[in-house]
């Protein structure tokens, strides 16, 4: 019972975490990379569809991605799609089969803008799992009322609970570290 109980904890902070790593991966940095185009989804065929698996999507360098649609009836859907994210792209077609993003450098007010997005988010993850590990902690709380476990294993559970909790809010703070690190280097 307590195992469940600690990886469930487990698994929801590992969950909590992946998407704010996704978060952070998403935060343009200066230089351009096709993951940041992901989470985009093109309405065609009747359905939503990832654009990765529309196209292939390429660096061109540190400012440029350079999208080929496999099927060129679908382009003006793309081009709508990646406008209609909130990612804030400009999508120019060249030689009607070609899309390009452009993204200019930051300046340094928008990166530090872009700093405070992500402390925000780094806040939400920390209580994110905080509430996780208040959920973990009532559930042993509750083996303790119905006397299925001790005083004594109550507290162990408890500090074994604190002390995942703990790992994970280093990590949280190692990416938010990383992710700030990356954004305030000058190009």
């Amino acid at each position: 019972m307590i195992n469940n109980i600690r990886k469930d904890a487990e698994n929801r902070m590992k969950k909590c975490i992946e998407i704010f790593k996704n978060y952070t991966n998403k935060i343009h940095t200066g230089r351009i990379s096709p993951n940041l185009l992901n989470n985009i989804q093109v309405k065609c065929y009747g359905m939503f569809t990832p654009l990765r698996q529309l196209a292939s999507i390429v660096a061109e360098n540190s400012y440029t991605l350079a999208i080929t649609v496999f099927d060129n009836k679908i382009i003006s859907l793309v081009e709508k799609a990646i406008m209609d994210s909130e990612l804030g792209l400009n999508p120019v077609l060249h030689n009607d089969s070609i899309i390009r993003i452009s993204s200019p450098s930051l300046t340094e007010e928008r990166r530090k803008s872009l700093v405070k997005m992500i402390r925000i988010e780094t806040e939400r993850c920390k209580i994110s799992l905080r509430k996780i590990r208040r959920d973990s902690n009532d559930k042993i709380k509750y083996l303790l009322k119905d006397k299925i476990i001790s005083e004594d294993k109550e507290h162990c559970y408890q500090n074994d609970v604190q002390k995942l909790t703990n790992f994970w809010i280093k990590e949280v703070d190692i990416i938010f570290l990383n992710k700030e690190k990356e954004l305030m280097q000058f190009h």
